[in-house]
């Protein structure tokens, strides 16, 4: 199978302004900036990091719909489309499919602590109704229900449009048995910024970072020397300078919080976290600052 899940997709942020509400042209400079500077490989709106859960249904079609016309084919969109209903997602999934993205990425059923079975038929349901490339978004620890390798497999199986997964339980296992199992139906999509070394040396060759809305530069290059220039050497001694970005983010469990905060010292600010989430401590605001300065 050529692998089409390459190299670095942003989950971006969403833009708000002052009032709270989405910001295009704050959104639109910081996709620009993605792109033109940081070199990334795709843009992944309303994911996690883009607060998709703040957002109501018709804000998530805005940013979605900006982010399209601002990417304009330059590399692939893949839309967040998750929700807690079945008929919701396949919903979003096709209203995104009209306009224009390139696939959609699908967390379980958050809140609902879903056995295999259940898992199994919402991704059935989704694959067969939505005529889209299928990510898969393994995130238990915010979705509260663990999609198994088996059952990955027997979607991947099963559906050709069951492209990939983003796994992120943190537990290197699951990339082999989800390669044992799977084969060549599904690709394997780091979603574990503190395991992307370590997942391109399995095999593993794109990865969907939330720490890419600040360290996209950083992200890539890890990427670049890891994957394509496969120098492991070069890539070992990059990542022990990175690796404290991705333990920042991953270990303090505000990313939300830590990228728009840093992209506010940046000079590249898009607005604060929508309520519940709130400002990082100031004690996570000077390690971030510290971060920063150092590249």
């Amino acid at each position: 199978m050529d692998k089409k899940y390459k190299g670095v997709f942003t989950v971006v942020c969403t833009a708000f302004d002052e009032k709270g509400e989405v910001d295009e042209a704050a959104l639109r400079r910081h996709i620009r900036w993605q792109l033109d500077e940081c070199k990334v490989h795709g843009i992944i709106p309303c994911g996690s990091t883009g607060e998709f859960a703040f957002l109501t249904p018709a804000e998530r079609q805005k940013v979605v719909g900006i982010t399209i016309d601002e990417v304009k084919k330059q590399v692939p969109v893949i839309a967040g489309a998750a929700a807690c209903a079945t008929r919701e997602v396949i919903e979003a999934g096709n209203c995104y499919k009209d306009m224009g993205v390139d696939g959609i990425m699908v967390v379980p059923s958050y809140y609902g602590h879903l056995g295999q079975g259940e898992l199994y038929t919402h991704y059935s349901e989704i694959a067969k109704n939505v005529d889209l490339p299928l990510v898969v978004y393994n995130n238990p620890g915010t979705s509260g229900s663990d999609i198994l390798p088996a059952t990955v497999a027997r979607l991947a199986n099963e559906f050709e449009n069951v492209v990939a997964i983003k796994e992120s339980t943190g537990a290197m296992q699951r990339v082999v048995d989800i390669q044992l199992l799977a084969g060549d139906n599904i690709e394997v999509v780091c979603g574990c910024d503190t395991l992307a070394l370590e997942m391109f040396r399995m095999g593993v060759e794109g990865w969907i970072a939330a720490p890419a809305n600040v360290f996209a530069k950083q992200c890539v290059k890890l990427y670049e020397l890891a994957v394509v220039e496969k120098d492991q050497a070069a890539a070992w001694e990059f990542y022990k300078k990175a690796r404290p970005i991705y333990d920042l983010f991953e270990n303090s469990g505000q990313y939300v919080a830590l990228a728009k905060a840093g992209l506010e010292m940046m000079g590249r600010g898009i607005g604060k976290p929508r309520m519940p989430l709130s400002e990082p401590t100031e004690e996570l605001k000077a390690e971030l600052k510290a971060l920063i300065d150092s590249f």
